[in-house]
């Protein structure tokens, strides 16, 4: 218990450094929104293809690539279990706001909060499903998730087959399958550029907090039951549902962490994107990482202590 606490803290606290400089430079008026638009698109196309790459440039085996695949099928059916629950959440609040609470309620930040603690938890043999995770992720919040935020009409067969993060998930797979390597030059590259994914992120939502008000925050109530649901809800729920299947005991802890993560920050990269309201979506990572600090460490020991 002692050793998540202090790798949850240890992350939250270096998030919202990163997350300072941001908001320094937003308050100081050297990030405005039409830069910050611009820094998300690099994320979104660049950053987080060559992260996804970089991940999946390892050594195959039987045994891993039964682990990925068991993986790839349960993340499927949790996320398709995710989006269902999504419909059923806060339809009392205005259509501009309820997709954004949809969003943050289901989708939360694996790549950063998730792929440390399993690390420091399960060891470097868990990275691949957390890798698969951040690929499932990306490939449901650029169909079902940008419908959230953007409206039908913002969602394609076309976004969702070719949109960075299934292209990148694919050539990643492909490298791996086939261990193919990339060269030095390349793979350095790919990993530079894949190394730039969190604190990138977090300046990003750094400087679009400074353009709101964090204190608002701790007086919105719909934040406080979003983040219940993506704390507390989600993860338990995740552990309900896997518990039956006497999974491995790593992918079953690996995918309670995942489904535990605060509201990602992809939430308000969406919004930035998408030219929509970016304030409700920074103040709710900003309180959901806040709240994860108590409810990360809980879950995580929880999942192992049900398939010990």
């Amino acid at each position: 218990m002692l050793q998540e606490l202090q790798v949850v803290v240890s992350s939250v606290l270096t998030l919202f450094l990163l997350m300072g400089v941001g908001f320094f430079f937003g308050k100081k008026g050297m990030l405005s929104n039409e830069t910050l638009s611009q820094m998300s698109r690099i994320l979104l196309y660049v950053v987080i293809p060559t992260k996804m790459i970089d991940s999946f440039q390892v050594e195959r085996t039987s045994a891993l690539d039964q682990e990925l695949l068991t993986a790839f099928l349960t993340l499927i059916g949790l996320y398709g279990l995710y989006v269902l629950l999504s419909f059923l959440l806060f339809r009392r609040q205005p259509e501009e706001r309820r997709g954004v609470l949809r969003f943050s309620a289901v989708y939360g930040n694996v790549s950063f909060m998730g792929i440390p603690l399993i690390q420091s938890v399960l060891g470097d043999q868990a990275l691949m499903v957390a890798a698969m995770g951040m690929a499932i992720f990306n490939l449901f919040t650029w169909s079902h998730g940008i419908a959230l935020i953007g409206g039908k009409s913002s969602a394609s067969v076309k976004k969702v087959v070719l949109n960075p993060a299934a292209v990148g998930f694919v050539l990643a797979l492909a490298l791996f399958l086939l261990q193919l390597r990339l060269p030095g030059p390349v793979a350095s590259s790919i990993g530079y550029l894949g190394s730039l994914n969190t604190p990138l992120a977090m300046v990003i939502v750094g400087g679009q907090m400074a353009h709101t008000g964090i204190a608002a925050a701790f007086r919105m109530r719909q934040l406080y039951a979003t983040s219940a649901i993506k704390l507390l809800l989600l993860p338990f729920l995740t552990i309900a549902v896997l518990l039956p299947f006497r999974l491995d005991p790593l992918i079953f802890t690996a995918l309670v962490i995942l489904a535990a993560c605060p509201t990602a920050g992809s939430t308000s990269l969406f919004c930035q994107s998408l030219g929509k309201d970016t304030s409700i979506a920074a103040l709710q990572i900003t309180l959901s990482t806040l709240l994860c600090i108590v409810t990360l460490p809980m879950t995580t020991l929880l999942a192992q202590l049900l398939r010990a």
